[in-house]
C-alpha cells in the first residue's frame, strides 16, 4: 500500500471494549470481528465506536480491558431494501500501548468533498454544517466520511466546492437520533461522524501548494 494511502486516513483510539468480538467477515483467508469500544470525551459522556480487528489481534480484545489502536476510519455500502446504507467503522491496523497523557480519541484525515455542505442554525441560533468527505484507499477505493464542524469552521466550509481538497482533525463520536419509519413506528439509530477541531481547504489545484487556509474551532 502506498505511503499517502495510509497517510491521509489515521485514527487513534483508546477505549474501553464492551462488547465480545463477534466474526464479521473474511478476505483472503483472515477472519475479521466487530466488538464496540466505548471511547471518552473530556466531558462526563462517552463515544461507542464499531471496531473491526483482525484474527491475529484479537487476544487483545478482552471484555472491559482498555485497548489502544491505531487504524482507520473505513465506509462501505450495504444494500437494506432498494436502498443503500453507509456502514462505519474504525478498522484497527496495530495494537499500541496505552498512554493515559495521550488524546484517546484523534482521527486526521486528507481527501475530497464528494457532496455540497449543509449549513443550518441551531434553535439556540448555533451554526453548524454536515459534509461528506471521499478519502482515497489502496485498490481504487474511497472512504465516505461523514463530517460536522461548529461556529467558525461551520462558517469556514460551508462554501467548499465538490472536489475540493481538505484536511481534517478531529474526533470520531457517536450520535443517538430517531428516525421514524413509514408504518410510523419511530426507532433509535446511532451516527457516526468526525468532529471537526481544525481544518484546512485547499480551493482547487492551482492554489494548492500557496492557498491553504485555517479556520481554528471557537
Amino acid at each position: 500500500m502506498k505511503y499517502e494511502l495510509l497517510n491521509n486516513n489515521k485514527a487513534f483510539l483508546i477505549g474501553n471494549v464492551i462488547e465480545e468480538p463477534i466474526f464479521s467477515h473474511e478476505t483472503f483467508g483472515e477472519g475479521f470481528y466487530e466488538t464496540k469500544l466505548s471511547v471518552p470525551r473530556l466531558s462526563e459522556h462517552v463515544d461507542i465506536l464499531p471496531v473491526i480487528v483482525s484474527e491475529k489481534m484479537i487476544k487483545n480484545f478482552n471484555l472491559s480491558k482498555d485497548v489502544g489502536i491505531k487504524g482507520q476510519f473505513r465506509s462501505f455500502n450495504k444494500l437494506s431494501g432498494n436502498k443503500n446504507k453507509l456502514i462505519l467503522s474504525i478498522f484497527a491496523r496495530e495494537i499500541i500501548e496505552i498512554d493515559k497523557s495521550m488524546n484517546p480519541n484523534i482521527i486526521e484525515i486528507s481527501g475530497f468533498v464528494c457532496k455540497e455542505p449543509i449549513y443550518r442554525l441551531t434553535p439556540f441560533n448555533r451554526e453548524i454544517c454536515d459534509i461528506l468527505i471521499a478519502v482515497n484507499r489502496a485498490y481504487n477505493k474511497s472512504d465516505y466520511l461523514p463530517c460536522i464542524a461548529w461556529g467558525r469552521n461551520a462558517r469556514y466550509i460551508k462554501e467548499a466546492k465538490i472536489g475540493s481538497k481538505i484536511d481534517i482533525v478531529g474526533r470520531i463520536q457517536s450520535r443517538d437520533y430517531q428516525k421514524k419509519l413509514e408504518s410510523g413506528d419511530i426507532i433509535t439509530r446511532t451516527a457516526y461522524e468526525i468532529s471537526i477541531s481544525r481544518v484546512m481547504l485547499i480551493q482547487d489545484e492551482a492554489t494548492a501548494n500557496n492557498s491553504l487556509k485555517t479556520a481554528e474551532i471557537e
